[in-house]
């Protein structure tokens, strides 16, 4: 699993607002959506291009343009809403699916408790968003849920990362050949006994949405 912790200046100042118990909610959401696309900037480095030639006022360009089949972009339900407007900002022609995963607050562990995706991802890039990588169960069950269907390219996309949840997606997927990417804009000291991120930001749908 290949790791880039997207250090910047401006994704350092936004974070810094973020955690603030003080930010609002409509603050709250546009930071994440303006994170989001700094870091989908750095998430789609990779993205399969293909040749391409347009005519320019001058002359022939020959340029590159998004290959066929389109990128799937997967946000997890429902934190990861609030980052789809900053990733399609970027992206506008990839196709979106919805995965409804909670975590249980007692084992911590991931459920899947409804989907809305293609049934072939087969040679497709999928993007994964979700605010926080706490534990890593609930980003283990999406990328294997998204394995079943075909996917073999999975980048995941996260406002804040805990180690431990680092090392537990690295070890879930440590003996499969497919190409995973965790791009982050920071990894936190450690989870506290209550699988929260520390310092984190509290609850990223919570703080996105209100409590429900």
């Amino acid at each position: 699993m290949k790791i880039h912790i997207a250090e910047h200046p401006l994704i350092s100042h936004k974070l810094t607002v973020l955690r603030d118990q003080n930010t609002k909610s409509p603050t709250f959401r546009q930071l994440t959506e303006e994170i989001v696309t700094l870091l989908a900037y750095e998430a789609t480095r990779d993205i399969h291009t293909v040749p391409a030639t347009v005519v320019t006022p001058v002359a022939l360009y020959e340029g590159v343009e998004l290959a066929q089949p389109r990128p799937v972009v997967v946000p997890i339900l429902r934190a990861g809403l609030g980052m789809l407007e900053g990733m399609t900002r970027l992206i506008p022609t990839a196709e979106v699916g919805f995965l409804g995963m909670v975590r249980d607050h007692e084992t911590l562990q991931a459920s899947t408790y409804a989907n809305r995706l293609p049934e072939n991802l087969e040679g497709r890039q999928c993007y994964i968003l979700d605010p926080m990588l706490a534990t890593g169960g609930t980003l283990i069950a999406a990328i294997e849920y998204l394995f079943e269907r075909g996917a073999r390219d999975i980048t995941a996309i996260t406002i804040l990362s805990a180690p431990e949840g680092i090392e537990a997606v690295r070890t879930a997927f440590a003996h499969k050949d497919h190409n995973i990417t965790l791009v982050t804009g920071a990894v936190d000291t450690k989870l506290n006994e209550h699988g929260y991120i520390v310092p984190g930001l509290g609850d990223a749908g919570d703080r996105l949405y209100g409590v429900v």
